[in-house]
């Protein structure tokens, strides 16, 4: 074999996609249980966690103020763009394995096990990281006397771990991961519970604002600000323009910019959705259940985290918010002591639905990788109540070693490399699924076409419906396009001073980049879409999910070095596994290789009169 074909092979081999049946669906061996109710507080448990009690403080006195509900607003409508694209996929593929198996399907086997990879990832930092802040708001509660005997009695002194192993976290971990076990449905009940409380929780709050609040603290001047500074230097008077440390008052103290700098942050409040696109074989009706409760459960968070901080900005005056307990300090302001224990109440009943979210998707995009081959099969193994269970106990297991042992305040920006590659590629492979021909359709119309074509004449001259050519040229213009994304990114981090400088070439630099990202959005929209109808699909394509790309991308290059040095070392022990086992052990391999097998027989069965065919 020479260099040529052996690469070609191995290119192949990398790129091959899973098959699913006609009509997306498939009768699976877990249990069909779960109402579009139970997604919906699953989505909404996961995604409201408890930075909504502290998110809202932090954010507002150091970035946005009281326009920090513009920042949720511009925050929410980009976590639409991508649960918009999670919807799509929801309804036309309701199988369970969320990014990692529409990846599967669209880009091919190797970007689908980097992408079930970074999930994996996400979730069991999420899991640890929610385990210990569960542990340590309830050691806050009791004056923190754990943490004390636990530093006295069991301290650690090495780098990169904790300052003491986290038992009562750990316990938390194996408590869920057993509920998790005994089935979905109970899982999902408890879920509901504690999200209801939260939900109530939050709407005193909301109406508690309502009652208490004061729109002069939308409306504060410079004096209203330098009284402030003047009371935190002792009462000494204040000369000069000091009021930088709060901004200019108003509304947008910080300016839009301010404004924007919030949105960044509080965009990640919006992460954890995805969680309901991994119940695919385990709804009742996942053609419709799945994008509602994707579009529901993002629209209840935002409903949420707008009102919590719209009531916390007007019952207390942004600069004088506290950034790690702004709740409590907000309801002893306006005369409320008691309230506080609401919120604490509130704040452990958010993170054990946010523990319940992130620990509820990880063992089954471990399942769905074990189940196609590239995981060890034992993964994939089924309980009696049709649960998950091996997966459920070793991702567990994981998450609370992790827990136990490490400081996770350093590896929590990884989580945000998994969750922003996953929605970007799912942007992706909605754009090039909506574009692909129905295999129906292929004979007709590729008849009419020569076998080469100019891409210019697909532009002037466009298919009625897809073809292999229009679907060529949409696949060579996507991949130009993340190329163009990519470039994108370089101009806007690497040379961030040049352009803030005002230097004409990077200036003209990123605008030829971004011309060239709508030429190329504009050459996807003269093709043809697919024929095929489904319960939701993504409004105003390709524009839509080529933003969601450019913004998920431009997130993920704002990521320090350090965060991508850690994640190259996971993703290196990732590879391994897969060239290792994964490649060799894939279903569609050897699904390949039936499939080769039955062509030659039946081309022996038609030539060789030794084989005959039994009727």
């Amino acid at each position: 074999m020479s260099l040529w074909d052996f690469l070609l092979s191995f290119f192949q081999t990398i790129s091959r996609r899973k098959t699913i049946p006609t009509g997306g669906c498939r009768e699976s061996n877990l249990r069909r249980c779960l109402s579009t109710l139970d997604l919906v507080a699953l989505g909404v448990g996961s995604t409201l966690g408890a930075g909504v009690y502290v998110l809202a403080g932090e954010v507002a006195k150091t970035n946005s103020g009281p326009s920090i509900v513009i920042s949720f607003l511009i925050a929410a409508l980009v976590s639409v763009l991508a649960g918009l694209c999670y919807a799509e996929f929801g309804a036309r593929v309701p199988l369970t394995g969320s990014a990692y198996l529409y990846s599967y399907i669209t880009v091919g086997e190797l970007w689908a096990f980097i992408t079930g990879w970074n999930l994996l990832l996400s979730y069991v930092i999420g899991t640890s990281s929610v385990a210990r802040a569960w542990s340590a708001t309830f050691d806050e509660l009791l004056g923190k006397r754990m943490g004390n005997f636990f530093s006295t009695h069991m301290s650690i002194n090495s780098p990169g771990l904790a300052e003491y192993p986290d038992i009562f976290a750990v316990c938390l971990i194996v408590i869920l991961a057993g509920l998790l076990s005994i089935g979905v449905k109970e899982s999902t009940t408890v879920n509901k519970a504690f999200t209801a409380v939260n939900m109530l929780v939050l709407l005193f709050i909301i109406i508690s604002g309502i009652i208490k609040g004061d729109l002069r603290n939308w409306r504060l001047n410079e004096s209203d600000l330098l009284a402030t500074l003047a009371q935190r230097n002792g009462d000494q008077t204040v000369t000069g323009n000091q009021t930088w440390h709060y901004g200019a008052g108003g509304f947008m103290p910080y300016y839009f910019s301010g404004t924007l700098a919030g949105a960044a942050t509080c965009f990640y409040a919006f992460v954890g959705f995805d969680c309901i696109a991994t119940t695919g074989e385990e709804v009742k009706t996942p053609h419709k259940s799945i994008p509602m409760g994707i579009v529901l459960s993002l629209l209840i968070c935002f409903l949420a985290y707008f009102g919590v901080s719209a009531a916390l900005t007007l019952m207390m005056p942004y600069h004088l918010l506290d950034t790690m307990n702004p709740l409590p300090v907000a309801f002893e302001y306006i005369g409320w002591n008691v309230a506080k224990y609401a919120v604490a109440a509130g704040s452990l009943c958010a993170l054990t639905a946010s523990l319940l979210g992130s620990m509820f998707p990880m063992p089954r995009i471990l399942f769905a990788m074990a189940r196609d081959g590239l995981l060890f099969k034992p993964l994939a193994k089924l309980s009696s109540r049709q649960s998950p269970v091996i997966a459920t106990m070793v991702s567990g297991a994981v998450a609370a070693t992790m827990a136990f042992l490490f400081d996770l305040k350093a590896l929590v920006d990884m989580m945000s490399i998994g969750t922003l590659l996953a929605y970007t590629l799912v942007g992706i492979c909605v754009l090039l699924l909506r574009y692909q021909p129905e295999p129906s359709s292929l004979g007709s119309s590729e008849k009419k076409r020569p076998r080469r074509m100019l891409w210019v004449d697909l532009l002037i001259h466009p298919d009625v419906i897809p073809s292999q050519h229009s679907s060529r040229l949409v696949s060579r213009t996507v991949s130009l396009l993340a190329v163009l994304v990519c470039l994108v990114n370089v101009v806007t981090t690497v040379g961030l001073p040049c352009l803030l400088s005002g230097s004409a070439w990077c200036i003209a630099c990123l605008v030829l980049l971004l011309l060239g990202i709508l030429v190329a959005s504009l050459i996807i929209w003269r093709q043809p879409q697919s024929q095929k109808r489904s319960a939701f699909m993504v409004p105003c394509l390709p524009f839509l999910p080529i933003l969601s790309v450019l913004v998920n991308s431009c997130l993920m290059a704002q990521l320090s070095s350090d965060t991508w040095l850690r994640y190259l070392v996971w993703m290196a022990f990732g590879l391994l596994i897969y060239f290792g086992y994964g490649i060799r052990h894939s279903a569609e391999r050897h699904r390949g290789k039936d499939l080769s097998l039955q062509m030659t027989k039946h081309e022996r069965s038609d030539t060789d009169p030794a084989v005959t065919c039994k009727k």
